[in-house]
């Protein structure tokens, strides 16, 4: 039996615009049984191009089928809650065309009733499987751009203007996943502008706003009245900027520019180095999408970047655009929003946490596996901690504070709203960070807090204070007892008041003498413009 006749079958409900492509990926695969369409002249051409295909009068007809074990629903985003309900109570697996649906309460009642079938839900946001995407994201989580500063995507092009519907809940969607699953989070605000030209009611023309955590501004631009075609998301870094331009030739999609600031007395003056151009193995992303549900199907185990609780994030972001759209005002994705009770859910498996009795963990907070609260700690709202992570006595962490896979943060430290940990990093008992420059008891300046990066591998020592605004290099040292108030390089050795780099240190924490060789592990570093790297 050939891998084709093996894979499980599916049925594609909607051959139009959108349908026609599924229908041809999973014919190609090997998984088409069956195709259901009210248009004769639709089902004609699926006939004659896909011999051997049944032909079904209707979804409930088709959800008869016992050799049938997925779903893929490509019907307008109207019928999307109302047929993705009865595809999972028929005990079928489903992949639904994005949005989820068209109303939050719906998306909340089609994820659980997912759950209480132990049925795979996907959501097809293909993006998220586009070899560049998933090229930017490694580069992105590697720190190449440097912290990110700002993302804008644009989804541009003139034709399929619809008499129903607007272009924010069909052309955002994609972006709107695309730049969480980026950043790693949900916008804390949103706001939204749009035009209506030839239909009350049918926003042509959208243009949304959303901040995320540590100040991260994206713009996302989307209409169906342009004059030329344009699919770009930018994301501008301190040290870098990735391009990701979608229509342009494989070899030209993902394209990274480096750049520095030189000063010409008081005037500064940017300077552009080369473009680097990234390659990139083409391959369709929705046949990738496709191989990743039947997968699914086979494995019962959903990917994490198309689950149906990504789904209603972005069903969620949309809501609260929409509702900014009407409203014309600025809306505030509130940490107790409906949203917020499926962010907190895990998908991957594991351990959960344990707390102390007389730690607080408050209920819109995602805790990591295997991590540890001990005595009279407070995780506040919106705070995300990574697993396997050790949280000592009277610390506090939040509001809305990233921390890390695998850190260490010992007795009597509080990290608030605007500092970042990343993985691994080490926090000596009371570390004092700030978020606010210059604060003062009668000012109120939260709208003023300047982010500060804690890099991977770094750590702190005890006493120690880090003055807001700055980035710790990825395993950079920070003595006991010292104030850090500029960047601090990768690998850096800081002492003293302020703190000054007296040399540097090995990955596993050891000085590094004059030879850079690590006398402990062997590691060999060698010497940059700015600094060492390991060899």
């Amino acid at each position: 039996m050939s891998e084709l006749s093996r894979r499980p079958k599916v049925a594609v409900i909607g051959a139009g615009y959108w349908g026609r492509n599924l229908v041809r990926n999973f014919w190609q695969l090997g998984a088409l049984k069956a195709v259901v369409d009210s248009n004769e002249a639709i089902l004609d051409g699926v006939r004659q191009e896909y011999p051997g295909v049944t032909i079904v009068a209707s979804l409930e007809e088709a959800l008869k089928d016992p050799e049938l074990k997925g779903v893929v629903i490509a019907t307008p985003p109207r019928l999307h809650a109302e047929q993705t309900i009865m595809a999972l109570k028929a005990g079928k697996d489903v992949l639904v065309e994005k949005p989820l649906a068209l109303a939050f309460e719906d998306g909340r009642q089609m994820v659980a009733l997912a759950e209480e079938k132990q049925a795979i839900l996907m959501v097809d946001h293909i993006l998220n499987r586009h070899p560049a995407v998933i090229r930017l994201k490694e580069i992105v989580h590697s720190g190449e751009l440097g912290r990110i500063c700002h993302v804008y995507s644009r989804r541009l092009n003139f034709g399929r203007i619809r008499r129903e519907g607007k272009a924010l809940w069909d052309l955002a969607p994609h972006d709107i996943s695309l730049i969480m699953n980026l950043l790693g989070s949900l916008p804390v605000s949103v706001q939204c502008y749009g035009g209506s030209y030839f239909a009350p009611g049918v926003q042509d023309v959208a243009d949304a706003d959303l901040v995320f955590p540590m100040g991260i501004k994206a713009h996302i631009s989307v209409s169906w009245l342009n004059p030329v075609k344009e699919q770009r998301l930018v994301l501008v870094g301190l040290d870098k900027m990735a391009v990701f331009e979608d229509s342009a030739p494989w070899s030209d999609k993902l394209v990274l520019y480096s750049y520095r600031l030189k000063w010409r007395g008081l005037e500064p003056e940017a300077e552009m180095a080369k473009p680097e151009k990234i390659e990139l193995q083409p391959k369709e992303p929705l046949k990738e999408q496709c191989l990743a549900f039947l997968a699914a199907i086979e494995t019962r185990i959903p990917p994490t970047d198309s689950h149906a609780l990504e789904g209603l994030q972005v069903l969620g972001v949309l809501t609260a655009l929409d509702r900014s759209l009407e409203e014309s005002r600025p809306q505030i994705m509130k940490l107790d929003d409906p949203v917020s009770e499926f962010q907190t859910k895990k998908i991957e498996p594991g351990p959960g946490y344990s707390a102390h009795p007389t730690a607080v963990v408050d209920s819109d907070t995602v805790i990591g596996p295997g991590s540890r609260i001990w005595h009279f700690s407070h995780i506040l709202q919106g705070s995300m901690i990574g697993p396997d992570c050790n949280i000592g006595q009277n610390v506090v962490i939040g509001p809305r504070v990233k921390v890390g896979r695998g850190c260490k943060i010992q007795n009597n430290v509080s990290i608030y709203e605007g500092v970042e940990l990343e993985d691994d990093v080490f926090c000596g008992p009371s570390v004092v960070f700030t978020n606010v420059f210059n604060p003062r008891a009668f000012i109120r300046r939260m709208s003023e807090m300047r982010p500060t990066l804690i890099k991977a591998g770094a750590s702190i020592g005890a006493n120690a204070t880090i003055v807001c605004g700055h980035v710790l290099g990825e395993y950079s040292f920070i003595a006991a007892g010292a104030v850090v108030t500029t960047d601090v390089l990768p690998y850096a050795l800081m002492k003293g008041v302020p703190a000054r780099r007296t040399g540097w240190v090995c990955r596993c924490g050891e000085k590094l003498g004059e030879e850079l060789k690590c006398q402990i592990c062997g590691l060999a570093y060698q010497k940059e413009r700015q600094g060492i790297k390991p060899l």
